[in-house]
């Protein structure tokens, strides 16, 4: 807020009424501060300055804010969360720090009125008349009584709710221009997160459940959602590092602000005061870190919501660099968040029912087939962050006689309409391959010459594993693709040597195979190059970051592809250059 000197001069005094009001706010609040108040009997100074028409504010000696009346409120239209404890150098009064200290220097009344623009920083209504008076103890200053002399000018707050209602529209047209440029529903999540910072938040990530889920209000605690974007302020980069990234799958605890906020199916905001409340409003431990590494000091938590099913949340935070949310910005943000809730669920339906390339996308991203029972599989696909909603990486699982399986990672070259028909002409091929039951060698080499016979096929690499717990045995072969990696206790990850023949549809077979001891408590990981090939970068380094990584070799599956993911996928705010799958496989144990 700015000030500009007001004709009452450094050294007058209010008339009347008002130096009334101003001689009994000290009165109290001098009484409150040295402690001459009886401890066991009413607030007598507490309840006077609540009750008084004019609104009253206490500064301490160091200039922070200690106490505010409801009538400061009202008229200022702070909230006490935005200045209790707060040095007065960060708040709607810097501008009044020097004429502070003035009075603290001097022990002489000043009076100011506020001036300048109305607008989001500087929320007091201009023309508002404010007088400082230093509080005194013992004969010397121990703080400045702070007094709002009159209410602000009618016109002049009326001007200043038409202000903020035409800028609260202009925000809601530019995010209908901005958010939902796609009918991609990852596309338009990211929009909606990068909008809102920094215009609204220094945080925010959205989370949607999956499109077959129950999705009705008070009925998805606990349930698994999809980490769909996250943006952050540029200085918080290495602080949310911890935070799930998008891809990755996200569960809110039951507590947190999350979990109420689904229940409630309502907005709710919270500012947590201390590290333990910070935690139980986190949705998770991890994210509580984040939290407080940094700096969350307001959470608000919006339900997406179209047409009366519950698709995902909005999660906004602050830090002490900003002001807290307050109920204006619940309404603000749930519209902002009504509105791209509808995009996000119109992307949906346009996916379920428009075109073949979405069609052949949704095929890609169905499971697999189903291995046999000794077996626990896990998968999951990205898709770029480029333009194309069609990729050509895929994976399969083949079941074959006598408990064995066959698990199959591909890579068509290219993006598009295009490359996702040869990949699905490629997954057909290789299942009626497969079902001859030959070697996984033999398997490429058929499936590499009836592809090549195809002059408009494109060529892909692919990799085989042969699963077979019975005999305690995996049998590999590459046709050009990456090597597996193999995960297990209290081990580095290990990328097996897997002989290595040309890519698929170019006719020039020459693949081998390898056998490696299957082991119940060790993982195998399959992947396609989008999970670490980065540009300009040498292949080599990107394995040996994939190496590098400690990956949870007990627990679910889809916990390790979470941690695989965010380990060595791509950054926070960084969209995938290629298409990513993942397929993980662990023998079953057997009860």
């Amino acid at each position: 807020m700015r000030f500009r000197q007001g004709g009452g001069g450094e050294g007058g005094t209010p008339a009347g009424a008002e130096d009334t009001a101003l001689a009994a706010a000290a009165a109290a609040l001098s009484a409150r501060a040295d402690g001459t108040t009886d401890s066991d009997g009413p607030d007598l100074p507490g309840e006077l300055l609540g009750a008084l028409p004019a609104g009253v504010a206490l500064l301490d000696a160091e200039l922070r804010w200690v106490y505010l009346n409801a009538a400061f409120t009202t008229v200022t239209g702070l909230r006490r969360a935005d200045l209790l404890g707060r040095p007065t150098g960060t708040t709607a009064f810097a501008d009044a720090v020097g004429t502070l200290r003035r009075v603290m220097d001097d022990g002489r009344d000043r009076e100011q009125v506020a001036g300048g623009p109305d607008g989001p920083g500087a929320p007091v209504p201009p023309g508002l008349r404010v007088r400082y008076r230093p509080l005194t103890a013992e004969g010397r200053v121990t703080g400045v009584v702070v007094v709002l002399l009159d209410d602000p000018d009618p016109v002049q707050e009326l001007r200043r709710e038409l202000a903020q209602a035409r800028t609260r529209l202009a925000l809601l047209e530019t995010a209908a221009e901005r958010i939902g440029t796609t009918l991609d529903v990852d596309t338009t999540c990211a929009e909606l997160a990068a909008f809102a910072v920094p215009r609204l938040a220094e945080l925010a990530t959205v989370d949607v459940l999956p499109p077959d889920a129950d999705a009705r209000t008070g009925r998805t605690p606990g349930r698994r959602f999809h980490r769909a974007a996250l943006v952050c302020a540029d200085g918080l980069r290495a602080a949310v590092d911890r935070l799930p990234r998008p891809g990755e799958s996200v569960r809110h605890r039951e507590g947190s602000v999350a979990a109420r906020a689904l229940a409630s199916g309502v907005a709710v905001l919270v500012a947590p005061g201390t590290a333990a409340e910070l935690t139980g409003a986190a949705p998770d431990p991890a994210s509580a870190v984040a939290y407080r590494a940094a700096g969350v000091t307001s959470l608000l938590v919006v339900p997406l919501t179209a047409r009366g099913r519950m698709i995902g949340l909005l999660t906004l935070a602050r830090t002490a660099a900003s002001p807290g949310f307050g109920p204006d910005d619940a309404v603000l943000v749930g519209d902002l968040a009504a509105r791209a809730a509808t995009g996000i669920d119109n992307a949906r339906r346009y996916s379920r029912s428009q075109g073949i390339a979405l069609d052949l996308q949704r095929a890609l991203l169905s499971e697999p087939g189903h291995p046999h029972q000794n077996l626990e599989l896990a998968s999951r696909y990205l898709p770029s962050g480029s333009s194309s909603v069609v990729g050509g990486d895929w994976y399969e699982t083949v079941r074959l006689p006598f408990g064995r399986t066959l698990l199959v990672m591909g890579d068509v070259m290219g993006h598009g309409v295009e490359a996702a028909v040869d990949m699905s002409s490629y997954r057909a091929t290789l299942r009626d391959v497969a079902e001859t039951d030959l070697p996984p060698h033999r398997i490429l080499r058929q499936l590499d010459t009836v592809i090549a016979a195809n002059e408009s096929a494109r060529p892909a690499t692919c990799l085989l594993a042969l699963a077979d717990p019975g005999r305690g045995r995996w049998t590999f072969s590459s046709a050009g693709h990456l090597p597996p990696a193999l995960i297990a206790p209290g081990r580095p990850t290990e990328l097996l040597r897997v002989p290595t023949g040309p890519p698929l549809g170019t006719g020039l077979g020459g693949y081998q195979q390898c056998d490696r001891e299957l082991r119940p408590d060790e993982t195998l990981l399959l992947y396609t190059d989008g999970l670490v090939e980065r540009r300009g970068e040498d292949i080599d380094a990107s394995l040996a970051r994939l190496a590098a990584l400690r990956l949870p070799a007990a627990g679910a599956l889809d916990d390790l592809l979470d941690a695989a993911l965010h380990g060595v996928g791509p950054g926070v705010g960084c969209p995938s250059e290629d298409d990513i799958a993942v397929l993980a496989a662990r023998p079953r144990h057997r009860s």
